[in-house]
């Protein structure tokens, strides 16, 4: 293929939450009034809370720790991580699934890279099966590094063997992509399907836009 008629890149490496598959923190915790589970969220500050089983901490060390200095948080923890399943109760992000079949089945090769714990990731593919197709997934909690850390693009890189100049990564957070583009890949900021057919498709990827 003449050089100026070649796409833009070669591959795409897919972010997983809210890119493939829907994922609601509060779907673990069904029949409680949500006020409640608010007000657990912000004692535990939820987002820093849950990104250090992203960076690599087992939920079950999360909950041994708030035993050991706010017991009565652990309960809560507990549960989210036993009821785990019920955040991804949505399943596939709506056309999702079709888009990567596409890519799959033209050849582009398909990788994921996520931010997602290790003992709860195995609850993934089946409510989005598509991540099936992925050739391989670094998972964050299995590596002990998380994004926007530079570092784990760098060893997604290595990992998948992959030019990032060369590569598209999709995320549906913007500090992700701005971080993937800090390392050289080629980012998108996932805020639909559609809108990442158009996007793959102006990098010359072989989609119906």
């Amino acid at each position: 293929m003449p050089a100026a008629a070649r796409p833009a890149v070669d591959a795409v490496v897919y972010d997983l939450g809210n890119v493939l598959v829907g994922w609601d923190p509060y779907g673990a915790f069904a029949g409680l009034d949500r006020v409640e589970v608010d007000r657990w969220m912000d004692a535990v500050d939820f987002g820093a809370f849950n990104h250090a089983q992203d960076a690599g901490r087992t939920w079950a060390e999360a909950v041994a720790h708030l035993e050991a200095t706010r017991p009565e948080l652990a309960p809560l923890a507990a549960r989210y991580a036993r009821d785990y399943a019920g955040t991804l109760s949505a399943g596939p992000v709506p056309g999702s699934a079709e888009l990567v079949a596409e890519l799959h089945a033209a050849g582009v090769p398909l990788y994921g890279l996520t931010n997602w714990a290790a003992d709860t990731f195995d609850a993934a593919e089946p409510a989005a099966p598509a991540i099936g197709l992925l050739r391989d997934v670094l998972v964050s909690g299995r590596v002990g590094l998380a994004k926007p850390d530079p570092a784990i693009f760098r060893l997604a890189a290595e990992r998948f063997d992959l030019a990032p100049a060369r590569t598209v990564f999709v995320d549906d957070t913007l500090r992700n992509v701005r971080a993937a583009r800090e390392v050289g890949f080629h980012a998108v900021h996932f805020t639909g399907t559609p809108a990442l057919r158009r996007a793959l498709a102006d990098l010359g990827l072989p989609v119906a836009s």
